[in-house]
């Protein structure tokens, strides 16, 4: 079969991890890019001499032949670029968050049905050797029925992004969206048993008095009918990259966690172990773990939804929720109590 056609739309720190993941399958073929400023574009033009470069994503996607569109550009871009590249009949890859507003992510949903296209959403998680192995323990019965998960971050400050983009609340919509976003939709995909959360209750808090809504410190509670519940915890005022997860059943439990001096590029530790009620499993974890290994799973994913038409394994609507957890919880921060989540998140 010929290699699917990719176009990459934005080109920063973390896009350039998507072009390498791209043009590092023989399945795929990046044919164009948008990257953001003359030097990027410069760069790119080194890097990919065959795709076409350019300076703005609806001009990509008015002139260059593609049959998807990877969107990793800032958040607060995705709404237009996805709908337009959805309007041309193109299949979407969209970076979390998908957007930064319900309304907008219930936009790009209703699109992609609109216009019959499929949309994956950059829950790469998912895909996992270590984080993606846990949802196979609990599937297959080993802990019992999950009723408890903890995803605990502990890191380095986040860099400031292009333009500075990362610490403005505008284009960024919060630090909430950015790595708890990943985690929220970790812990709901582990209870999917127990239905959808029906309350969540957060707190927040930031060390930097000119961004008091950009929070250092971060933490969620939701919980479910049945009386399963998830803790969802990040701080930004740390070193180095630190992930943990937990997960209590009725069972058993196991326990998770990931270590890097960097977050991408410095070769990491990481372990899962499972007590299954009687006996401690040390799970041999045979493929790396680390966001970028995790990348390129992601565009062999998406390689197999164009060609077959296969779901990828975070849907439009996992976006949804996700992003809709992470709104829901700033807004408890900002009422200080507990909020039900209801139909908020139906669509």
């Amino acid at each position: 079969m010929n290699p699917v056609r990719f176009a990459l739309a934005g080109f920063g720190a973390w896009g350039k991890y998507h072009a390498q993941s791209i043009a590092s399958n023989p399945d795929a073929s990046l044919v164009a890019i948008t990257a953001p400023s003359e030097a990027s574009r410069a760069e790119a033009r080194q890097l990919y001499p065959d795709a076409q470069i350019f300076a703005d994503a609806q001009d990509m996607i008015a002139q260059a032949d593609f049959d998807l569109i990877d969107i990793a550009s800032p958040s607060h871009t995705h709404r237009d670029i996805a709908l337009a590249a959805m309007a041309k009949g193109k299949h979407v890859l969209l970076e979390k968050p998908m957007a930064i507003t319900l309304d907008d992510c219930k936009a790009i949903v209703s699109a992609a049905r609109q216009h019959n296209v499929h949309l994956a959403v950059g829950h790469e998680l998912r895909l996992s050797s270590q984080w993606g192995e846990i949802k196979n323990i609990i599937n297959s019965g080993t802990i019992g029925d999950p009723q408890y998960v903890l995803v605990e971050l502990s890191r380095k400050p986040y860099r400031q992004g292009a333009s500075g983009w990362r610490y403005d609340q505008d284009r960024v919509g919060s630090w909430v969206l950015e790595e708890p976003i990943h985690f929220f939709d970790l812990a709901r995909w582990y209870l999917e048993s127990s239905g959808d959360p029906v309350e969540l209750y957060a707190y927040g808090n930031s060390r930097d008095p000119q961004r008091p809504t950009l929070f250092d410190n971060f933490s969620a509670m939701f919980k479910y009918p049945n009386g399963s519940y998830a803790v969802v915890s990040q701080t930004l005022a740390a070193f180095e990259h630190h992930q943990t997860i937990k997960v209590s059943g009725t069972k058993g439990a196991l326990w998770a966690d990931w270590s890097g001096a960097l977050d991408r590029t410095i070769e990491p530790e990481y372990f899962l172990k499972v007590f299954d009620g009687e006996n401690l499993t040390h799970v041999d974890i045979k493929t790396h773990s680390g966001e970028v290994f995790e990348l390129r799973a992601e565009i062999a994913q998406c390689i197999d939804m164009v060609r077959t038409g296969k779901s990828p394994i975070a849907t439009g609507l996992d976006g949804l929720w996700s992003a809709g957890l992470c709104l829901v919880a700033e807004e408890s921060i900002r009422q200080n109590k507990p909020l039900p989540i209801g139909d908020l998140l139906k669509f």
